[in-house]
């Protein structure tokens, strides 16, 4: 080759040389957008539902991992992302409330141990920014429904870079979380408000199309940044109460919308495995009052139902605005998505309207993990995940170490191999004095309480609905199961002064 070859060959290839020898610019690690959607049940066409639109978290699902049985380790909002953001099952009944960020985090000095997976990540050289519902406060500050965040607390202070929200014409975080179209909230209208509304108002006419909008401006200024970042951004929507623009209602024929194939009382159980419907309840303009002793009629579940597809729907075009803009700033091409449900949410389930139950239908909830240049997959219901998983799979990812335990098991084989065969199909969960184990083929459930019965198991082969404990048909079984389940005992309920 020719000097003056040699030359142009140099040019043509500045930016991916360090110079005409060998050596290879070092890749700037992955960015990560991190997608919490509040009260999300895997209630998506890549899920398996033939009538809900959600065709931009399809679109993710399609060129990324998708986990067929994903469980949270605490169906309630707040110890649900403690245990995601800390990687580390419930040790004590403050894990177990909505508080449990407050309490391990807002007034703890930092440690050596990071306080959450956002925080080692900018320990590591992320820029880390946060939009609306990422922890359990709105805008990361610890203060009531009904107080003022003036003078508030972090509830993360170590975490984040920026922590960024826009309460609009709501005022603040709380007031926007519970807000109607017309900028009235559930705490200001003393609980005299319906479960659901149709607001005749554009995607911003509700806080989640503000925070949409901030995360569409922030990614512009993200792109420009040397070092990657992790942004997280919280949408509500479809947490109570149901509220949407009145398009994404009118996406929905409510006759087509199939009522729950599980409305009645399981067989063999004690209520007290049940939760009544107090959340629910709290919208006091309702229809209907909830009960475990006799179900909402059939035509107010399936409004409520249209309402929580519509609220789906609605969150379904936020996202997919904010993918749009990751790809007119070409940054798709190294940012790691990731889209995942805090907890399901029993819609007449079990005669439910709500979650805080250990049942299935509260545990499960999507994960979807979408890498740059990853085939695209999906782990079968055959191999349970859980919340925990993520934080040494981001870690996997970034390549950054982790001198510390975690309880979570790195993704990363499934993602890559569709298998791991390190890995046991089990996943644990806790709430209402119970563990719950999630196995390939079972549910088993342990009380401690003193209502009977204290056993409760669940064949998801033949019964996936969880309508009949047949706990007492197989005690063989159950003695199998229990020793398994000791894996997931980190003894929460038997500690003293919790």
């Amino acid at each position: 080759m020719s000097p003056k070859n040699i030359l142009l060959y140099c040019l043509i290839f500045t930016g991916l040389f360090q110079s005409c020898g060998t050596d290879v610019q070092e890749k700037k690690p992955y960015n990560i957008l991190f997608i919490a959607i509040d009260d999300l049940r895997p209630e998506l066409g890549i899920y398996g539902n033939e009538i809900i639109k959600t065709p931009n978290l399809d679109a993710i699902g399609n060129s990324g991992t998708i986990f067929e049985n994903h469980y949270v380790q605490v169906p309630t909002c707040g110890a649900s992302r403690c245990s995601i953001l800390t990687g580390m099952l419930p040790s004590s009944r403050a894990h177990l409330k909505n508080s449990a960020i407050e309490k391990m985090m807002a007034d703890v000095p930092e440690g050596e141990r990071p306080e959450s997976f956002v925080h080692h990540l900018k320990r590591n050289g992320y820029y880390t920014v946060g939009i609306g519902k990422i922890s359990h406060s709105i805008e990361g500050l610890v203060y009531g429904y009904e107080e003022s965040p003036e003078g508030a607390k972090a509830e993360m202070p170590y975490s984040w870079d920026e922590m960024l929200f826009d309460a609009g014409k709501w005022g603040n975080g709380w007031n926007a979380f519970f807000g109607y179209a017309d900028g009235s909230n559930r705490q200001g209208k003393k609980k005299q408000v319906k479960p659901y509304e149709a607001g005749d108002v554009s995607d911003e006419g509700y806080p989640d199309g503000l925070s949409t909008q901030l995360a569409i401006k922030k990614l512009r200024e993200l792109a420009d940044k040397e070092e990657p970042f992790f942004m997280g951004l919280g949408l509500f929507k479809p947490h109570l109460p149901f509220t949407s623009p009145k398009k994404y209602w009118d996406l929905y024929d409510r006759d087509e919308i199939p009522l729950s194939g599980s409305p009645d009382i399981p067989e063999n159980i004690d209520l007290s495995s049940l939760q009544r419907n107090g959340e629910f309840n709290q919208y006091a303009l309702g229809e209907e009052k909830a009960s475990l002793e006799q179900p909402l009629s059939d035509e107010y579940a399936r409004k409520l139902r249209h309402a929580y597809y519509a609220a789906v729907s609605y969150s379904d075009a936020l996202v997919g605005k904010v993918m749009q803009e990751l790809d007119e700033l070409g940054l798709s091409d190294n940012t790691i998505v990731v889209v995942w449900g805090d907890h399901g949410w029993h819609l007449g389930d079990q005669r439910v309207w709500g979650k805080h139950t250990i049942f299935e239908t509260a545990l499960r909830s999507p994960l979807i993990i979408k890498v740059p240049g990853q085939e695209a997959r999906r782990i079968s219901s055959e191999m349970p995940v859980s919340s925990i998983d993520l934080y040494p799979t981001l870690m996997e990812l970034t390549d950054i170490p982790t001198n510390f335990p975690l309880d979570g098991q790195s993704l990363m084989p499934l993602i890559k191999e569709g298998k791991d065969e390190s890995r046991e199909a089990l996943a644990f969960s806790y709430f209402n004095n119970g563990i719950s184990m999630r196995t390939d083929k079972y549910r088993l459930m342990k009380y401690f309480r003193e209502e009977t019965p204290k056993i409760e198991l669940y064949d998801h082969v033949n019964d996936p609905l969880e309508t009949k404990n047949i706990a007492a048909e197989q005690p063989e079984l159950v003695e199998q199961l229990l020793v398994q389940l000791e894996k997931g005992d980190t003894g929460l309920y038997s500690k003293k002064n919790n």
